[in-house]
């Protein structure tokens, strides 16, 4: 990053907000979007959720398999049930895609950036970051995510409101795994979940990958300027 500050699309706030409640985030997610104007640079929220189950809009009750203590909220992204819980990071990204640019690999030349763009980045920026620990992760054009080996480390759903996303991804770092056996995850009956932590020796946190994951998804967005702050934003 230089040190003149850049065109507004080019920049973004990083917001490390630690281990907070779902509902929290969610409805601040909602008054930033509501409230968000023209002006506003775009932001990435890094979080980390005490232990909660969330239905996307269109969630259906009979992936919930047995009840638990563990609460139920009905949310707003897209997708079905799935778990949030510590030791998973989750990055939302609060971004207005109506006036995003992207590199186009292919032709090399600036496109608008699409729904479908953002999925594809959010994925990509997974798939990347697994390839730091050589480790082969893939999405599945059909299941919106990151795979590995027929598993399952990261859940994705977003939501668009006035041109512009929020929620995210949820990336399975070392966590309870055993609250996924309660559910069908996203809505696959049999669907395993996996950890970044199976798949290496030593210990890792959210604070090991945090860095990588923004550093491959704000590449591959095209942000040029990260603003890193703690906590949430002030709203009116």
């Amino acid at each position: 990053m230089g040190s003149a500050t850049k065109p507004l699309e080019q920049q973004v706030i990083i917001r490390q907000l630690g281990v907070q409640p779902y509902d929290t985030i969610w409805h601040r997610m909602q008054e930033f979007t509501n409230q968000r104007t023209a002006d506003s640079l775009d932001e990435i929220w890094l979080v980390q959720h005490s232990p909660v189950f969330t239905q996307g809009q269109a969630g259906k009750a009979e992936h919930i398999l047995t009840k638990t203590v563990i609460p139920v909220v009905q949310s707003d992204r897209g997708g079905q049930v799935t778990y949030h819980g510590p030791g998973q990071q989750v990055m939302y990204v609060l971004i207005d895609i109506k006036r995003r640019k992207f590199i186009d690999k292919l032709s090399g030349n600036e496109a608008p950036l699409s729904v479908r763009d953002l999925v594809t980045h959010l994925e990509q920026s997974v798939v990347n970051t697994l390839a730091d620990y050589n480790i082969q992760g893939y999405p599945k054009p059909d299941a919106p995510g990151v795979y590995i080996d027929g598993k399952k480390i990261c859940s994705l759903g977003l939501r668009i409101r006035k041109g512009c996303s929020f929620h995210g991804l949820a990336f399975n770092i070392h966590m309870d795994l055993s609250p996924f056996h309660t559910i069908n995850p996203c809505g696959y009956a049999g669907l395993e979940m996996c950890q970044l932590q199976d798949f290496i020796d030593t210990e890792i946190t959210c604070a090991d990958v945090a860095p990588k994951l923004i550093e491959h998804f704000t590449r591959l967005i095209g942000y040029q300027q990260l603003h890193y702050v703690d906590g949430l934003p002030n709203t009116k």
